[in-house]
Parts: C-alpha cells; structure tokens; sequence
C-alpha cells in the first residue's frame, strides 16, 4: 500500500515536471519569471483634459486598477468569505479545493471542484484556458482538464511566493470581469453604482462579489432578482465568517438592489469627436513604440478645457436645435433634396442608400436579389431615433431612417489658442452615438467667403493698404480655353459703382472686390498664400479662388485665421501635450510645428481688417457687438457658399481663434434663400453663443484685451480718414497720399 502511495507521489511529481516544463509539447507553454513578475491585464488608457477632466477611455476590457488602500474592508470580506474562507491560510492551493474538483471530474459534476483566489488570478492574468492551452494533450477532456488545473495550481504556488495577499487581493479585485463591459472593481462600481470601490456599502459590494461567479447569470439590470439572491447569499457568507452581525444581515438582505446604472463606451462623456481623432493620430505611435493604446493603461492628457468644451457642445446643441426647427418648417410638406434649379432629385433616396454598409450587406446577404434587398429595405422595425427632444424608440424601415437623417442639419465647431496651437474645444457633429461622421477635420466643404482673408492677406503683403480705394465694379475673367469668361457678382447681385476700401470690402463681403484682387494678384499666388498659411487641401487656382471654391477643412481654416493673431507664425493645432505609462513615467511630449510665414505687420493689418466686420458699418458680423453686446474687440469672417450648401463663421480673439460650419449632409439639402441660409445667420449665432459662455466665466480667463500692436511702428497708414485727406467713402481729387496700385509701381517709385 505504502509503496502504491509512494509510486502515486512520484507519479504525481513527474506530471507536474513535465507540465511545468510542457514536455515534448504535450501539455501547452508556461509563463516564465520575467512575465510572473510582471503580469500583465488589459488595461483601459485614460484620456485627460488639460485642467484635469477625465474624458474617457480607450479600452478592449475596460479596466482601471485601484489601489489597496482604496478597497474597502467590507469588499474584501465578502470575496474572501464567498471564495476563498481560507485564503489566509494556504500557500495557493486549498487541499480541499483540490480534492473538490478531483471529485467533480470524476463525477461529472459541474458544481464540484473550486479554486483559491489565487488559482483565480492565475486563471485570468495568464490566460490558463486560452493561451496555454496549446499543448497537444490539452483538448482531450478530462486530461486537458487536469492540464490546465495542474497549471493553475503551479502557477498559484509561484503568485504566492512572489505576492503578499494583499497584493493577490488588489490582483483579484482588479482583473475579473463583472459584466457591462466592466473589468476591475474600480470600473465596476461606477457602471453599477456610480461610486468608488471605498464607498460601496455592505449590501453593494455582496452585490458586486456575487456577480463575479458568472456576470451574464447574476446581473442585477438583466436578472434583478436572481441577482438579489445571490447578494443575500453572499451576505450570509459573510455573517456565517462573523464579518458582519446578525442584525446587519437582516438589514442588508431586506434593501433592494438600487442601481445607477451606466456602462461606459465612446459615444459617453464630454468631446467624444475628438477622443476618436486622438485615437486616430496615436495609433501610429503606439506602433512605432510598441504600445497597445487599448490595454496598456497609458494617461493621455490633451489640450482641451473641459468647461470650453463643455461649453460648445451646449451651444452647438442650442443653435442646431433652433436652425433644424426653421428648416423643417422652411421644408414643411416638401422633399429638400434640390438641383440647382431648385427641382428635386430623382431616386435620391434610392442612390444614397445604395451607398450605405447596410445595402451592401444586403446585396452580399441576397446574392444582388434586388427584390429581397429593397423588401428589408422597407420593411418596418423598432429603433432607437435621435431627435432634439431626446431619444426616441420608433417604427421605422431603413429607408425611412435614411430620409428622416437627410432632412438633419449637421455642424461643427473649433476653438483653438493661436499663441501655441491647443485645441481648447472640438464638437464635430450633432450627437456622436448617431452621427460618427466628424465635421471638424474629416468634414470638407466650400469655405466661401471665409476663404477671402487669405486673399487680402496675400493683397496686404503685396503693399496694399487696408486704405486702398477700389470702386464697387463689374471685374471680368476672360474667357480661356474650356471656360467662359467669368464675372463675379455680389451678394445682393449687383454693383453699386461707390468707391470702398479695401477694408471696408472685407467687412462687407464684397465679391466685385475680392475678384479684382484675386485677377491682380493672380489665383496662383492666392493658392501659394493659403498653402503658407496651412490649407493642405488641393486648392485649384481657378478664377473663383476667392470665394471658397476649394473644398477645405474647419481645422484647416483656424489655423490660418490663427496665423494672423500669432504675428505672422503659422502653428500647427495639436491635440495632446504628453503620455505617461501606466506607472506616471513620460514616454511623449508634445510640441507644435511652427513656421513664419507672414510679417508681424501684416498679420496685425490682417486682424485690423477682419475687426471691420464686426465694427464697420454694412459689416457682416456687427451684429456681435449690437446684438450679443459684445464690448471687445472681435475679428469676424461670415461665408455662404452657393444655394447657401455650406454657412460658414470664423472668429478671432487675442488668444482664441473660433471656426464653425452648418449645413447638410449633402451639398443639395439646405435653406432656399439668405433669410435663412447666409452664414451670418446660420453660424454666426453659434459662435455668440459659446462666446457669451465663455466670457461669462471668468475662471478660464480668455483674454478681453485689445489685438496687440507690432512693436514696431507701422510701415503705412491705417487712419483711413487721414489716408483719404479727411474723406472715406470717396477718392478726392487734391490726393495728399499717393494711392496708386502697388503692383503697378516699378522699382524705383517703391
């Protein structure tokens, strides 16, 4: 018998050598030292706003570990009462245990058999059942079965020896899965309970604990019920360890189970367009480094402030609100997808749909059956439906959704600091659960007339004066081969003959003017100026350059508006200033490209020019100061684009540069008329919005100082009144200034 037992021994060592050392492959790889030592879980990445706003999270298992001083006693008391009663007293494996799953194999019984927390931990942090599970012997039974134990066993002993319990604890607490996508303790009781782990009460963290043993089974927001005998259950546990008393326990098991429930994901949580943008632009970093953005636990701090951002979401969520009320009862009863000549499109629908993953889908699912396809099409199904009043469950088919979408007008909004290039706001569209296209940077569109100051400012550099007279003339491109002559008309359509300066044609918006520029300056030293000043869209150097016939982008746009408040440097906008590992070690720092591209004079003439906006009058944007009160100075640019597609706003602060743009889905959706459709009513009210906001809070402390003058003097005339020898609107005969074209001087006049 002795030597049966003593031959079992040996036996059983000899199993273990071979599974520890997976001999000749059989039983599947082991970790080695360096990983026991350091183990490694998926960890969610966190995203931070500069002022120190958690934004979100980027994660595959959303996990955020939490210290031990942070676990509660009552936590612990109720995992190791329900789990582990021994814990404190074993080396890894409980010999009970291990006789209990000896048994449960035998007997097929799946209740029999258990593990120690600490097999538990090695379970989950070195994936026992999926990633050593690759031996050969592994997927026979009973035997793969033993093998993996065998390993969680080994392994258990190894944690043990190089953890103290309450390291095996934290270990514990912070890996396993509570379901709703929640991974760790820390995220778990803010999905269920909105708490932190150190506040949970008795009866929450018996709750919690319970969930652990299978998350789908005891869920308390899909199964309340069988959710709360668990709890009880583990309270009873804990009362029968004499953790808690018998009063407590018939205190505890009679609350409900009252949940604040929310289950994190990117749709969630303050500027979700831009998290998603940052994710985009770290990922080839974190290739190049060899990080994993979504499980290592990385600390992303960006440049946003979260009451700015706060701030723009509210007041693009406002003016939208307001914009779609008029465009529904401007379409009331009508279909607003138009040609040109105001007629609608045929099969609209139809060709749009067939562009959507949704008709792909289809047409793969029916082999190109139309008849099926276009069936599912129209066929009738609940869903959720985005509306300004909140969500809304409806009956709707696909092509119904697809309509009532198209008739949505979209937005999106930028703010940015000139001086150093932070993104300081980002709202890319209307709500991102329903609309993930971003209006921000993906989104391009005509800018119109608020490309014009790219124009000027090129006309400025050249030696033109914000003084410079032009009359209010018809200006004619002619006719070249594959295009007819061309003559810009202005808004209103006609020209009125007046002589205006060159700033007052910018506060204006003035076509006539902005044509005769662009014909002396030439469109391709317009496309060079815009290329300087960061459009790095494909510009055509066509006669219609001045007025924004070259798709570009709202990030593209702030950072060329921002190059004339930076002094003539052009900085890049960026996103994030740095990013720690999990541990707070720096692994980058961010910093913006910069380039001088203007003088500092021009720029500074450039900010005097787009004030006339705001202060001249027939200026576009003067409804900023007579109509929000606004008493600082405020450069402003409005721009519609043909049919009023695209309305556009830019506006300039000494430290804030301000992009914006409303309009539909497609260029052929949008307002019939400039009641509605212009830019300086269509987006400029947003940016009086979110400025209104932000000059309210004095805690961000945006600057209400005057533009700042170069340091030196400048180089020509500003004083419109003095450059015309006290007249403005006219050109006298007795000219005390020479105010002839500076492109046509030679070398010598200059």
């Amino acid at each position: 018998m002795w030597l049966l037992f003593g031959a079992g021994v040996v036996g059983l060592a000899l199993f273990v050598l071979a599974v520890s050392g997976n001999f000749l492959e059989l039983f599947g790889r082991m970790p080695n030292l360096k990983t026991l030592e350091n183990p490694r879980s998926e960890l969610a990445s966190e995203i931070y706003s500069a002022d120190g706003v958690l934004l979100g999270k980027y994660f595959r298992e959303n996990r955020t570990p939490v210290e031990f001083k942070d676990l509660p006693q009552n936590l612990i008391d109720a995992l190791i009462a329900t789990e582990d009663v021994r814990f404190e007293q074993h080396s890894g494996i409980d010999m009970k245990s291990v006789f209990r799953a000896v048994a449960g194999v035998a007997t097929f019984n799946r209740n029999g058999g258990g593990s120690t927390l600490t097999q538990q931990v090695a379970k989950v942090l070195f994936r026992t059942r999926a990633d050593l599970n690759d031996g050969r012997l592994n997927g026979n039974g009973k035997l793969g079965l033993l093998i993996t134990k065998t390993k969680e066993w080994i392994l258990a002993i190894r944690l043990e020896r190089n953890y103290t319990k309450r390291e095996i604890l934290r270990m514990y607490l912070n890996t396993v899965e509570y379901g709703s996508n929640s991974f760790g303790i820390n995220t778990a009781a803010k999905t269920f309970f909105n708490k932190k782990p150190k506040d949970l009460t008795n009866a929450e963290a018996a709750t919690l604990v319970g969930i652990v043993n299978a998350p789908g089974r005891f869920s308390p927001v899909t199964h309340p019920q069988r959710s709360k005998k668990r709890r009880n259950w583990v309270l009873r546990q804990m009362a029968k360890s004499n953790y808690i008393t018998s009063a407590q326990l018939v205190a505890d098991t009679a609350k409900p189970i009252v949940l604040k429930y929310s289950v994190e994901n990117p749709s969630k949580g303050l500027a979700p367009y831009f998290r998603a943008e940052v994710a985009k632009s770290l990922l080839a970093w974190a290739k190049e480094t060899d990080h994993d953005l979504y499980s290592d636990g990385l600390k992303i701090y960006t440049t946003i402030d979260s009451r700015m951002q706060t701030y723009a979401e509210k007041s693009v969520a406002e003016h939208l609100k307001l914009q779609q009320k008029w465009f529904d009862q401007h379409w009331k009863g009508q279909l607003p997808w138009r040609d040109e000549n105001g007629k609608v499109i045929p099969e609209f629908l139809n060709i749009s749909m067939r562009r959507t993953q949704r008709y792909k889908s289809l047409m793969n699912q029916y082999d190109g059956n139309r008849d099926s396809v276009n069936y599912y099409l129209r066929k009738k199904y609940k869903m959720q439906v985005f509306t300004w009043q909140g969500e809304k469950e409806m009956m709707m088919s696909p092509l119904d959704s697809l309509a009532y979408y198209k008739r949505m007008l979209r937005a999106g909004f930028l703010a940015v600091n000139p001086l150093n290039g932070q993104i300081k706001a980002w709202v890319g569209g209307a709500n991102y659960k329903f609309f993930k296209f971003d209006h921000v940077r993906q989104g391009k569109r005509q800018p119109g007339s608020t490309f014009k100051p790219i124009v000027y400012a090129a006309a400025i550099d050249q030696g033109y004066s914000p003084c410079f007279p032009r009359p209010d003339v018809a200006t004619t491109f002619p006719a070249v081969a594959g295009r007819e002559p061309y003559t810009p008309k202005n808004f209103e359509g006609g020209f009125s003959g007046r002589v205006f300066t060159l700033r007052q044609a910018l506060a204006r918006s003035m076509n006539s003017i902005t044509a005769w520029l662009v014909m002396k300056l030439t469109p391709e030293t317009i496309v060079s100026y815009a290329k300087r000043l960061g459009i790095t869209s494909e510009i055509d150097a066509v006669p219609a350059i001045g007025f924004g016939s070259s798709d570009c982008s709202i990030y593209e746009l702030c950072g060329a508006y921002g190059t004339f408040v930076n002094k003539g440097v052009w900085t890049s906008p960026i996103m994030v200033t740095r990013i720690e590992d999990k541990n707070g070690n720096v692994l980058r720092e961010f910093v913006p490209r910069t380039k001088e591209v203007l003088s500092e004079e021009t720029a500074y003439l450039m900010t005097y020019m787009l004030q006339a906006s705001t202060t001249e009058q027939g200026g576009t944007s003067t409804i900023l100061h007579t109509g929000f009160k606004f008493p600082y100075e405020i450069g402003a640019k409005t721009g519609t684009t043909s049919n009023y597609s695209d309305a556009w706003f830019m506006g300039i602060t000494p430290d804030l540069v301000c992009g914006m743009w409303v309009g539909g889905e497609d260029r052929s959706i949008h307002f019939r008329n400039g009641t509605y459709g212009q830019g300086a009513r269509m987006a400029l009210p947003l940016y009086g919005l979110f400025m209104q906001k932000v000059y309210k809070d004095k805690s961000i402390g945006v600057s209400t100082a005057p533009f700042p003058k170069p340091a030196a003097p400048l180089s020509i005339e500003i004083d419109c009144a003095k450059y015309y020898g006290g007249q403005r609107d006219t050109i006298p005969d007795d000219q005390k200034m020479d105010r002839r074209d500076p492109l046509d001087l030679n070398e010598e006049e200059i």
